[in-house]
């Protein structure tokens, strides 16, 4: 038989599953809301990485207070009859939308205001010390109306603090954080830029994680493999293009110093290419 209930919350549908959870669409009885509900099982003492990783994740999103940012509420953790942690719980903030990488009709009048969403976001994480470490299009969110939610504080590094083993998804990783294990405003820059490299061009730029047996790219090398936005996508404005490649640029130097200034330059993209002719985004 299927379970519908979990402790005080009742499940409406199961939202995803990532490499060690599931989300699950909940109604909380104490308030009758919707929330998203991540599950984290604990079942051997290897897994205790993951009861960490998802106190990391909580703990980060108390730091954050931005309407373009996950709320995650709480963190609960459910023991057996030994008191030994089996299940792991984060109540959070339910979005009715998708993620950008599963929808696939978003004009570029639709797209540079969500992209503006998202710098604002990032500029609120840099000021408060942390920097996300893996966005992608799989990490932002996006209802009809256009909102942008950036989820996941999973991989996100505080400041000050040791960083243990770097991860993120190859694609979309700064040639710095490949190779030295730099996690930073430019590398969140870089990020973001491959991110916008994606949705407007509907193409990955090359993954600078060298696979096994072949020699990492440098400088010259990846700018050769890096296709022209232009190229790919002719409606996009010029402004638009000559952003993305700055932030794409190998050397952090050469990227733009601030995500305030990529906000700045976003929004003077939008407001040039004016209101999307269909309002809602088809999801």
């Amino acid at each position: 038989m299927a379970i519908t209930r979990i402790g005080a919350y009742s499940i409406v549908a199961e939202l995803g599953k990532g490499a060690h959870s599931t989300i699950l669409h909940i109604r909380r009885k104490e308030d009758g809301r919707a929330y998203a509900l991540k599950l984290v099982p604990i079942e051997t003492p290897e897994d205790r990485k993951f009861q960490e990783q998802a106190e990391h994740e909580f703990r980060v999103s108390q730091m954050l207070e931005h309407p373009n940012l996950i709320k995650i509420y709480c963190l609960e953790a459910q023991k057996d009859w030994l008191f030994r942690i089996r299940k792991v719980l984060l109540l959070i903030e339910f979005v009715n939308g998708k993620t950008l990488n599963n929808v696939k009709t978003v004009s570029l009048q639709q797209l540079v205001p969500i992209f503006v969403q998202v710098a604002s976001a990032l500029v609120h994480m840099h000021r408060r010390g942390v920097f996300h470490a893996d966005l992608k299009p799989n990490n932002i969110m996006v209802t009809r109306n256009g909102q942008a939610k950036v989820i996941d504080y999973g991989l996100a590094w505080i400041r000050g603090e040791s960083k243990g083993r770097v991860q993120g998804t190859p694609e979309y990783m700064a040639p710095e954080t490949t190779s030295l294990g730099m996690v930073n405003e430019k590398t969140d820059i870089f990020n973001f830029g491959a991110t916008m490299y994606r949705l407007v061009t509907w193409k990955l730029p090359p993954s600078l994680l060298p696979a096994p047996g072949t020699p990492r790219l440098n400088a010259k090398s990846y700018a050769q493999l890096l296709k022209p936005v232009a190229e790919l996508n002719p409606q996009a404005p010029k402004e638009l293009c000559d952003l993305i490649h700055q932030c794409l640029s190998f050397t952090p130097e050469n990227r733009p110093e601030r995500m305030s200034e990529i906000q700045g330059a976003l929004d003077r993209i939008a407001e040039a290419l004016g209101p999307p002719e269909q309002e809602e985004i088809a999801l």
